[in-house]
């Protein structure tokens, strides 16, 4: 992987970054790393913002722009987008909430049948965490005081949602079905909502 896509995908990954955390990540100089970052800032895919410190001049830190995000794969696209819309010419917002639930029930069985063999909610959710990645959802799993907190970095079907949002509260739904009553999920980031990533707080009730 060439160094510009290993910063792309740091950043999409990580968050914003600065030049010492990345020459640090990616083991290169500063100076090579500060390079890479004004290359890839011509070209539109990054941006920067200085922050202050207590002390000290403001720290520079990298982000990617949205047409940095769009470097990464959308795997439905615009082709998902003329169907949706030939959906709902054909058949109304009704048909088109049709079209939602079915996917929505096929993806639930999908990972039902891939999850039954895990009994605790750990595994579970690691198992389901392996098949969001397969998906291209960038997804990770982080544990928590509380519980967990399920990661996706990218979104694969974001311009699908954006124009059918009825997409995103289906995932929601999948994901209530598939752990169980005893669970509590919370989205509370949302890629579609502008934020970077999508992110679900995940806890068992009392």
């Amino acid at each position: 992987m060439k160094s510009t896509d290993k910063i792309l995908q740091l950043i999409k990954t990580n968050g914003a970054v600065t030049v010492k955390q990345l020459a640090q990540e990616l083991s290169m100089t500063t100076m090579g790393a500060r390079q890479h970052l004004q290359a890839l800032e011509s070209q539109g895919v990054l941006t920067f913002e200085d922050r202050k410190i207590k002390v000290g001049r403001p720290t520079r830190h990298w982000s990617l722009t949205s047409e940095g995000h769009k470097e990464f794969s959308d795997r439905h696209g615009e082709l998902t987008i003329q169907v949706i819309d030939a959906v709902e010419s054909l058949f109304g917002k009704e048909g088109l909430q049709k079209v939602a639930d079915e996917r929505e029930k096929q993806t639930f069985h999908n990972y039902l049948n891939q999850l039954s063999e895990y009994s605790e909610l750990e595994e579970r959710l690691l198992k389901l965490v392996e098949l969001r990645q397969q998906e291209g959802y960038m997804a990770e799993l982080e544990k928590t005081e509380s519980g967990y907190t399920m990661i996706e970095n990218h979104c694969p079907i974001c311009k699908a949602a954006t124009r059918c949002p009825s997409l995103c509260q289906s995932e929601l739904n999948v994901f209530n079905k598939l752990l169980g009553a005893d669970c509590l999920i919370e989205r509370t980031e949302h890629i579609v909502q502008g934020e970077r990533r999508c992110a679900y707080r995940i806890s068992l009730e009392d």
